[in-house]
Parts: C-alpha cells; sequence; structure tokens
C-alpha cells in the first residue's frame, strides 16, 4: 500500500479538532485516516509542542525536498553533465566527481538512470564498456622470460612504490630506450624514480634507460596484467576510440593528439578528481620548489 502524505486541508482539520478538544481518534475519523497518522504528524510537526497546520505543512514539504529521491537536479547542471559525458567521453563517477570539485552535486547513479533511461543507446555509446560488463579473474602465474638479462621483478619494488607517489611510471611496448629517455628525460631525477613494465622484448635494454634516466624498471610476472593496472586502463580509454583490429594506417596523427588531449584531461577519482595533466604540473611545480 503507498503511504499518502496529509493534505494542508487535513493538517488544518487537525488542528481545528485539537482547538475544539477532540481526540486523535476523533480526529482520524472525520479526516479519514487512522489514529497512527493522527499521533505520528503530531510527533512529526509539534513546534514548541503547539501545531500549527501552515508549520507543519511547511516542515513536511521541507522534509521530502531533503530525501534524496526527491531532489530536482537543475536543468544546467544535468545539461552540463551530459555534455561531458557526450563530447568529453567521461564516465558518470568523473562527471560527478569533477562537478562537485566546481560546487555542484548531481550522483553518478543519477547519471546512469538518465543513460539507461534512453533506449536509443547514444548515451550509452559514450561509456567506455557500453553500460556492458565482464568478470575477470586475476591470477598469479610465475615469469617465464629469459630474454631480458638482469631483470628486476616486480616483487622487489617497495611498498611505498603504489602508484599514488609522484615519480611512479607504467610503460608498455615502447619499442626503443631512446624513445623513452626522450620523453622522460627533462623530469629525471625528481619526477621519474621508478618504470614498471611487462616482459615483452622492446624492454631488454632497460639498462639503458635506468642509467639516463636514474630510475630503477620493474617487470611484472607473466599473465598479470593488473600488476601494473594504470597504463591497462589507459590501454582500455584508448580502445574506446581505436578498437580492436583497426588499420593504423587510417589513423592520422592529429586524431591520435585528439585522444590524447582527451585522456588527459579526464578527472580520475584516485587523483581527486583532477585530471592526470593537471595533477601532474602541479606535482612537478612542488617537487621543483624542493632544494
Amino acid at each position: 500500500m503507498k503511504y499518502k502524505q496529509l493534505t494542508r486541508e487535513q493538517r488544518y482539520a487537525i488542528s481545528l479538532g485539537l482547538k475544539e478538544g477532540k481526540t486523535q481518534k476523533a480526529i482520524a475519523l472525520q479526516i479519514g485516516v487512522s489514529a497512527s497518522t493522527v499521533s505520528r504528524e503530531l510527533r512529526r510537526n509539534k513546534s514548541h509542542c503547539v501545531y500549527s497546520y501552515s508549520l507543519a505543512d511547511e516542515m513536511s514539504r521541507e522534509r521530502r525536498e531533503r530525501l534524496p529521491g526527491n531532489r530536482k537536479i537543475p536543468s544546467a547542471i544535468e545539461k552540463e553533465a551530459l555534455r561531458l559525458l557526450v563530447e568529453e567521453d567521461w564516465s558518470p563517477m568523473q562527471i560527478s566527481g569533477y562537478l562537485k570539485r566546481k560546487g555542484y552535486k548531481i550522483s553518478h547513479e543519477t547519471l546512469y538512470r538518465r543513460i539507461r533511461a534512453d533506449f536509443s543507446g547514444e548515451l550509452a555509446s559514450h561509456c567506455r564498456h557500453k553500460m556492458k560488463y565482464r568478470r575477470h579473474i586475476s591470477r598469479l602465474c610465475p615469469t617465464k622470460v629469459t630474454n631480458i638479462p638482469n631483470r628486476t621483478s616486480i616483487r622487489e619494488r617497495s611498498l611505498e612504490t603504489d602508484g599514488t607517489r609522484f615519480g611512479d611510471w607504467e610503460m608498455k611496448a615502447v619499442s626503443l630506450p631512446r624513445v623513452v629517455n626522450r620523453l622522460l628525460f627533462s623530469y629525471r631525477s625528481k619526477g621519474v624514480k621508478t618504470i614498471t613494465t611487462d616482459d615483452g622484448g622492446e624492454f631488454a635494454c632497460h639498462e639503458l634507460i635506468e642509467k639516463k634516466l636514474r630510475a630503477t624498471v620493474y617487470f611484472t610476472d607473466s599473465y598479470c596484467s593488473w600488476q601494473k593496472g594504470a597504463i591497462e586502463n589507459a590501454n582500455k580509454l584508448v580502445r574506446q576510440y581505436i578498437p580492436k583490429g583497426t588499420d593504423f594506417n587510417t589513423v592520422s596523427d592529429r586524431f591520435v593528439m585528439e585522444i590524447q588531449k582527451k585522456i588527459n584531461r579526464r578527472p580520475r577519482e584516485k587523483l581527486g578528481f583532477r585530471s592526470p595533466k593537471e595533477y601532474f604540473f602541479e606535482k612537478w611545480e612542488q617537487q621543483k620548489r624542493v632544494v
């Protein structure tokens, strides 16, 4: 049975009945509700032991508005949230966290409901998983790699290298050490402390990277992609724009740069819903000031 709120007229009748000295049971019979409803109304909406129908009606309305399901999202906020979803391809969690930093409140669940209500599938197409999920089971397999001399296993990595410390990098499939050195040389010492990668043969010359950047290169175990989750997550973000099987001869450099900018602008929950670009240069400026 669905609960019905008392109307303003019924509250006026309760107020009038109390002034006439009627019992709660008699008042309930008069307005067509149970005696417990009248009792609850007086318990909730009395002010300083006095029942005022107008004040009771206002208190009840304010209480309903405080409930999460009854809050109306301003159209401007909803419009901005949908723009970030469609144009920037941000997830509902990223949108919610980003807008919260700006002083606007909208739940990620509200956005998911909005996406599910769109039967055209247009909004869902901008979600990374297209609203379809698969569960993966992580397994720890001992490494079998023997073609990389003097490799340092991830098992030797210190506990502070957990992905939250500035200067810990993850990489995958870079063909030449000089490419890595060129990209990261400006940030060596204070900006590059460790590099974690997989067992691909492209990192067989890891000692050249370690010498040039003065950082330690760690190698994950075989078939354990979750040990470098940040880079695997980045790969999935790229797959939103370049699906598997795409012929890279058809992908322009300009399009790749657009993808790079979009991903670097995305807010991340792990970074307090700041973008990677914003977080990196903020931390880099702090490191430069440290003597």
